[in-house]
């Protein structure tokens, strides 16, 4: 007789760790996305019309946080490692050095971006867009005009959202997520307060449509940085005295962000891509995909929780030594993406109608198109690529925890840029499927990202202990 067991990786006590870690920096990680919705909820009551000016302002600004965010992660990875081996006292060294890091990052992108953004902005839809009649819902030069402004007042916090970042990744690492969860939400209240008066004209302010949401989320960011360096000093070794850093400490917390921050910028500038790609069809093609995208985010937050915590349980047992454990860790963080993949998949697909009405108002017409039965007509696709896009996120946080960093960036690469944005514009464009084309063009550059960095993944953990013990992935203590 023969007893049924499950996999090594599915340890009941391992599946209890992921989900003690995940669910509260899904929760946090879902506050940041909240903002960025609840602005697009707002606008999309009062000026859905607008919207396309918000979204195509995070190009410059997406790219900007995606290279921030990704060269922040060593702090996350540094101080999971010193906690798995009891050393996270030691650990505020690695904490300021990432907080020098984001003010300089933050002021350099700040300085570049708001002399220049007009110009860009007018390059891209003016001089290089491609001819078409649906855009006459407004100008290419008005489009270019109201998108430099909200991009010059987001770019105002950038600092902010750097300084933000280092905070949530520390506290996270030190396994305080509840700390981030609870911050973040005070943000999406204040947020909404401020969306309500600047782009609702509530309590007699006036409204302001895309620029009161770009006000509301500087505003906002910078409130929490208030907040976030109180709780890193208030409850951290962040700002107190660290033993001296070891040899080559620095560049491997710079070495494990940076190509993070490479697979950042391709996949936020490639997703930012294709919101100008959309608007060049028409403002209602914006409209209609990129709230569809908007939904799409929201479900990226629950694997960004899933894919954080596998890079924290990876990066505490490399810290162990242990090459067995980090080989559960992955294996246990991209089942677990699949399992959510599905269930989000079947909210989306059966919910399709009220989650499209809550998004924009029922009857809101851009162009003479209906807004809302077009987005929920595309939110079938949007499930499918979520779930590509989740398995992306895990498979590549759990490679750069072991130190591989170059590979899962090449795909990142290859993907947005060589496979999707192609796509997008082939597809929306071209072949004249509108944002239903943009968004399929979108899916296959996830299926291609998702599919090769979970390869990757098992490949990696195929290989002999002793070749992988020899390379970067346990640093000795």
């Amino acid at each position: 007789m023969t007893t049924s067991r499950l996999p090594v990786w599915a340890k009941p006590s391992d599946i209890a760790d992921l989900l003690r870690l995940s669910v509260p920096i899904a929760v946090s990680r879902m506050a940041m996305m909240l903002m960025g919705l609840t602005d697009a909820i707002v606008l999309g009551q009062f000026a859905p019309e607008e919207l396309a000016y918000v979204l195509s302002s995070w190009l410059p600004i997406g790219v900007s946080l995606g290279l921030g965010i990704g060269i922040l992660l060593g702090v996350q990875v540094l101080t999971s490692e010193l906690l798995g081996v009891g050393r996270e006292a030691g650990s505020g060294r690695i904490f300021r050095r990432g907080l020098v890091w984001a003010l300089l990052l933050g002021a350099a992108l700040t300085a570049l971006l708001l002399p220049t953004i007009g110009a860009f902005f007018h390059w891209v839809f003016v001089t290089i867009a491609p001819p078409s009649e649906a855009l006459r819902e407004a100008t290419p030069e008005q489009v270019a005009q109201e998108t430099a402004k909200v991009t010059r007042i987001l770019a105002l916090g950038l600092i902010g959202h750097m300084i933000t970042q280092a905070c949530s990744y520390y506290l996270e690492a030190l396994r305080r997520p509840l700390m981030v969860t609870l911050a973040m939400y005070g943000g999406v209240l204040v947020n909404l307060i401020i969306d309500l008066a600047l782009v609702g004209g509530y309590w007699g302010m006036p409204q302001m449509g895309a620029e009161g949401v770009a006000w509301a989320t500087t505003g906002t960011r910078w409130l929490l940085v208030i907040v976030f360096l109180g709780l890193v000093a208030a409850f951290t070794p962040g700002f107190r005295a660290s033993p001296p850093a070891p040899a080559g400490e620095a560049r491997r917390q710079f070495d494990v962000g940076t190509g993070t921050a490479i697979s950042n910028v391709a996949e936020w500038g490639g997703f930012n891509i294709t919101f100008i790609i959309a608007t060049w069809i028409s403002i209602a093609a914006n409209a209609i995909y990129g709230y569809s995208v908007q939904v799409m985010g929201l479900c990226f937050m629950f694997y960004l929780g899933i894919a954080s915590a596998t890079s924290v349980r990876v990066a505490e047992a490399a810290g162990r030594g242990s090459a067995q454990d980090v080989k559960n860790a992955g294996r246990l963080g991209v089942v677990a993406t699949i399992a959510m993949g599905l269930i989000l998949g079947l909210i989306l697909i059966v919910f399709a109608g009220p989650i499209s009405g809550l998004l924009v108002k029922e009857d809101a017409i851009i162009g003479g198109v209906a807004i809302a039965p077009a987005i929920a007509g595309l939110l079938w696709l949007a499930a499918a690529a979520t779930i590509f896009d989740g398995l992306q996120a895990t498979a590549s946080f759990a490679l750069r925890a072991q130190g591989m960093v170059w590979l899962p960036s090449a795909i990142h690469m290859g993907s947005f840029f060589v496979v999707m944005l192609p796509a997008a514009f082939g597809l929306g464009i071209v072949a004249q499927r509108g944002p239903q084309g943009v968004l399929e063009g979108a899916f296959f550059g996830v299926l291609f990202a998702g599919v090769l960095q979970v390869a990757l993944l098992e490949w990696k953990a195929a290989r002999p202990v002793k070749e992988r013990a020899a390379g970067t992935v346990f640093v000795p203590h």
